[in-house]
């Protein structure tokens, strides 16, 4: 007996919907169709310039812009209906992860958000939407991400052997499944590819930097690169989780002005894929040194120079892409959105406490029915 669900999931990179058709019938999620479709450029325009500039951003602005992101993500869900060769009364639910536009959880009062009115794509699709799945973690209490962990230790999870699963978007989140019966870690170790992705667009022209070619022809500063290593972001403790807020183009031209503005293109963008690598080769090292496999998925699993980068800095690990476990890179968070849509309608916990920090497990989201 098949059970479809569909996830839908717009990142921290801003390039597209990542939609999945994924039969959840089994613990071994099989995906029946996978599509990318890109933001129209007006549209993508339009959210960069929120993430950019979010306190110049009208209520009215953020009203039309949380409507044409829904009808968008309807789209894309009717369409990768249609490339699954089903019908929406085929699908049970959709789990749609929105467009995150800002996520503050230390903010006093915390709170994120993500737009993408899912009512819409209720009604566009008929299909009975869960969305919203963050901010019930942040009222228990926690970060409200990520929330792939609970995911990735339900599908990757291998007793015996210590692994972590590595996400790389515009922000970089891993997940350490310890050997034994020890608890779960997951975070946000920093950027992944938002600041190199922001170079390239400013001086190539790219929306990012084909495995990493560019970033491969300049050298690393050293200098500039111990500065970047500074952030103080990097030295917290998890629980925690980071975005564009922080990590973004501004806070990258305020510290190259301190004294870095002399250096090529093309060795900042070495720089900055050398900053996220050592962030990454850091954190796991720290938090989970008994690690002995690494296995990655998002855009960056694609960046082959970033890979080699960070197979030099964790030289006993084996690197590869989740593609060895069974789920190709590309689709690894929309089908964790399709299974915390059936967490949800289930009654059972989509968080890790342990992971975000909440004071307990909770149910989440919002469902909007057909």
């Amino acid at each position: 007996m098949s059970a479809f669900y569909i996830g839908l999931m717009s990142g921290t990179s801003v390039d597209g919907i990542d939609a999945v058709v994924a039969d959840l019938a089994t613990d071994r999620p099989a995906l029946l169709a996978a599509q990318t479709t890109p933001w129209r450029a007006p549209l993508r325009q339009t959210i960069l310039r929120t993430l950019n500039d979010p306190q110049l951003t009208s209520i009215i602005a953020l009203g039309a812009l949380d409507a044409e992101l829904g009808e968008a993500f309807a789209g894309a869900a009717v369409a990768v209906i249609a490339a699954a060769g089903l019908k929406p009364s085929d699908i049970i639910a959709i789990g749609s992860h929105g467009q995150t536009l800002f996520h503050a959880p230390a903010a006093n009062p915390p709170f994120t958000l993500q737009a993408g009115d899912a009512s819409r794509i209720a009604a566009r699709t008929g299909i009975t939407t869960v969305a919203d799945l963050r901010r019930r973690d942040i009222a228990e209490g926690g970060q409200g991400a990520p929330l792939a962990p609970a995911f990735h230790q339900a599908l990757f999870h291998k007793p015996g052997v210590s692994r972590a699963i590595l996400n790389i978007g515009g922000m970089a989140n891993l997940t350490l499944l310890p050997a034994g019966a020890g608890t779960v870690c997951g975070f946000d170790t920093g950027p992944g590819n938002v600041l190199m992705d922001a170079w390239s667009s400013r001086h190539q022209g790219e929306p990012f930097d084909r495995n990493g070619e560019w970033a491969r022809s300049g050298s690393c500063d050293q200098p500039l690169l111990e500065r970047l290593l500074a952030q103080p972001y990097l030295k917290i403790h998890p629980p925690k989780s980071t975005g564009r807020e922080l990590f973004c183009i501004s806070w990258l031209d305020a510290l190259l002005a301190e004294g870095f503005h002399h250096l090529k293109a093309d060795n900042v963008q070495a720089t900055l894929l050398e900053f996220s690598a050592a962030s990454i080769a850091g954190a796991l090292s720290e938090f989970l040194p008994t690690a002995t496999e690494l296995y990655v998925c998002g855009g960056g699993a694609h960046n082959g120079f970033l890979l080699q980068r960070l197979q030099a800095h964790l030289p006993a690990c084996r690197i590869d892409t989740t593609a060895v476990l069974g789920l190709a890179p590309d689709w690894v968070e929309a089908t964790a959105f399709a299974w915390l849509a059936r967490q949800t309608l289930a009654g059972k916990p989509g968080n890790l406490p342990g992971v975000t920090g909440a004071k307990r497990s909770a149910v989440l989201g919002a469902i909007y029915p057909a």
